[in-house]
């Protein structure tokens, strides 16, 4: 029988550098992107979802959703989406999805909580998931965050 003794399992997870390796590890799982960001001559920016977006409404749902990349502090490029779902709202939610997702797979997710909620919803991508480049680790959350905060509230 193979077993681990308590010392090799405190070994295994609690010597550095083990630990952060195995947070990281177990804590972020972007999955493969399901969609992209296609900007046209004029500067325009356009959502296209995969199949596995899994979208579940029509194309004029589809062109309320604005999507944008920004810059976070720590120099990735986070992949945006604001989902425009009570045009008279005075309310944006900002909406931080969970793991092993990405905004496409979120976009029918919001337009339907927005409209029960009657407010517009506001996303962004981690480090690493969809669009978004870097890897995904806490700091680069913490920029991801910070840096679609100030989007929000600029623009």
């Amino acid at each position: 029988m193979n077993s681990f003794s308590l010392g090799e399992l405190c070994w295994l997870f609690c010597c550095p550098p083990c630990p952060s390796r195995i947070a990281a590890k177990l804590a972020f799982l972007p999955p493969e992107p399901t969609y992209s960001i296609h900007t046209d001559a004029s500067g325009a920016t356009s959502l296209h979802l995969t199949e596995r977006a899994d979208w579940q409404y029509s194309q004029r749902e589809l062109d309320a959703v604005e999507v944008l990349v920004t810059r976070t502090s720590r120099g990735n490029r986070v992949g945006c989406m604001f989902v425009r779902c009570a045009p008279a709202s005075r309310y944006t939610l900002l909406f931080s999805h969970g793991n092993a997702v990405d905004l496409g797979q979120m976009c029918s997710f919001y337009i339907g909580l927005g409209s029960r909620i009657n407010c517009n919803v506001f996303s962004y991508d981690y480090s690493g998931y969809g669009v978004s480049t870097g890897k995904p680790s806490e700091k680069n959350l913490y920029a991801d965050i910070e840096a679609a905060w100030q989007v929000l509230r600029n623009k």
